[in-house]
């Protein structure tokens, strides 16, 4: 699988990206908001191995990829959809970058692409992501998108020795620019 967008390419893991995903995923700052401490070079070739399985999946449940700016040709992030609920049709967003990498708007536009791959050929009707609240960043990426803040759970999750809270956003099919409407199941 490969999604192109202006200066990216969205593309599945080979074996040897696990030095550049260590580069980032490694990073306690990189990794502060996700629900994993950072990641050792063991644990990144595990990654990959988990992400390289997944095309092999019938009906394929989880687009993991990697996000490689396309002029340069490097690995920067990750970028994922994971379809919760098949009979839903509804999916779950995420993204982590390298920190050398922010603010410059790669993350909106690889989860453009992706989104714009679950509305458009996967047929979904639903996608949420969930953030923590101290996360202004991936908070501005997410209301970029266009996805609407639809809970706040207070002390949702124990994660990294601490009860944190997360805000859910989402998006429906009708609601995304590209989508074609689907017929429900």
């Amino acid at each position: 699988m490969r999604l192109e967008t202006t200066r990216l390419v969205l593309r599945e893991f080979a074996e040897a990206d696990w030095p550049a995903l260590y580069a980032f995923e490694s990073d306690p700052e990189a990794v502060r908001y996700q629900s994993y401490d950072p990641r050792t070079a063991e644990g990144c070739q595990a990654l990959i191995r988990r992400c390289l399985a997944d095309p092999a999946e019938r009906p394929r449940r989880v687009y993991g990829l990697a996000v490689v700016r396309r002029a340069e040709g490097d690995l920067i992030g990750r970028c994922g959809l994971k379809l919760e609920d098949a009979a839903l049709r509804e999916g779950q967003l995420w993204y982590i970058l390298h920190r050398a990498h922010w603010g410059r708007g790669y993350i909106p536009e690889a989860a453009r692409a992706l989104l714009d791959f679950g509305f458009g050929e996967v047929g979904l009707h639903r996608v949420w992501a969930d953030c923590d609240p101290a996360n202004a960043a991936s908070i501005r990426v997410l209301e970029k998108l266009g996805l609407r803040r639809e809970a706040h759970f207070r002390e949702h999750a124990w994660l990294k020795g601490a009860w944190v809270d997360s805000l859910i956003y989402a998006v429906l099919d009708r609601e995304w620019p590209t989508a074609s409407p689907v017929a429900a199941p």
